[in-house]
């Protein structure tokens, strides 16, 4: 048996790591917060620390693995392992070299890729995506990633495909956290949204539990338990700006169903894996007002693999 590999998924809230076996198993994992001050140093330091306590876990020591593979937002260059505009990180615009950084405290090889692409490849292999060969991967959390998988291939294009939260749904539209105007990721991220809901609550008055409930769960942020707590407590501003959301789902993903023809839409992340086939139902539907070959949409189908995907696509940037 060869030597397992490690994976780190760098999300805008938490940091998810396992050590993968042969076959794809998670042999040991852990869970940290994403830090929210500081820098990208800051980060780099949880990330090790939270890749420590998976090896623990499974009984191996992070020198001792056959590499380890990062999954991050922002602008990577897979062939230094440099991450940077990653918005949605404490104070992470410039360049960093996180792959070399990780290398040097934790003893092994890291190479490091863009963080929904990586997902969207594990779930190709191993999960949802299995009995296709073209899909698109949208991950709905802090930010809105895409992943392409076309003829069975990934596509990076020059280093930033796939990036569908970018994909202007409304020309002027709202200001997204990449500093353009109307992106789907300005109404449908949970960064944007978050932003939304206060500048509502505070400036606008309007009445929502969110921010009681963020405090009640000892949260930094409104997470996906948290919305999903707001909805069934029938909140009139999360179901607003989860209607919203929906919408410019169905905007963004519709128009990048029409540019590529995929047989499949898989839907991850921390809100499409929360809200689960009822996510999908909706975005299919919203999908359908946009889509030009109307008689034959792509199915919508809920990741498989979890919170962990991204941590084991990571580690398949090895095996590539």
């Amino acid at each position: 048996m060869a030597n397992p590999r490690g994976g780190i998924d760098l999300g805008g809230t938490k940091i998810q790591t396992a050590i993968v076996g042969d076959n794809g198993e998670v042999l040991g994992e852990a869970r940290r917060p994403t830090p929210t001050s500081g820098g990208p140093q800051d980060v780099a330091d949880a990330m090790a620390e939270a890749l420590r306590e998976a090896a623990s876990a499974a009984e191996v020591k992070p020198a001792e693995l056959a590499g380890i593979g990062v999954g991050s937002p922002g602008d990577v260059d897979e062939s230094t392992g440099a991450v940077s505009s990653a918005k949605n990180l404490p104070d992470w615009e410039a360049r960093f070299p996180l792959a070399q950084t990780l290398s040097d405290d934790l003893g092994a090889e890291v190479r490091v890729g863009n963080d929904v692409q990586v997902a969207t490849e594990a779930e190709f292999h191993l999960g949802a995506g299995k009995p296709f060969k073209s899909l698109i991967g949208v991950f709905w959390g802090t930010g809105v990633g895409g992943g392409l998988i076309i003829d069975g291939k990934p596509w990076l294009g020059r280093g930033a495909a796939g990036e569908i939260g970018h994909v202007v749904v409304e020309r002027g539209g709202a200001r997204c956290p990449c500093g353009n105007r109307g992106c789907m990721e300005a109404y449908a991220g949970r960064g944007a949204m978050e932003a939304e809901a206060r500048r509502r609550h505070e400036d606008d008055d309007e009445k929502t539990d969110l921010f009681k409930l963020m405090k009640k769960h000892d949260k930094p942020r409104l997470t996906s338990g948290i919305w999903q707590r707001a909805l069934v407590q029938e909140d009139k501003l999360a179901t607003d700006l989860i209607d919203r959301a929906y919408k410019a789902l169905g905007a963004g993903v519709g128009s990048a169903v029409n540019l590529l023809d995929p047989e499949a839409v898989i839907l991850g992340g921390g809100l499409g894996v929360r809200f689960g086939e009822a996510a999908a139902e909706r975005i299919s539907k919203q999908m359908a007002h946009h889509l030009f070959a109307r008689d034959r949409p792509p199915p919508v189908h809920v990741a498989e693999l979890g919170d962990l995907g991204g941590a084991i696509g990571a580690s398949l940037l090895f095996s590539r």
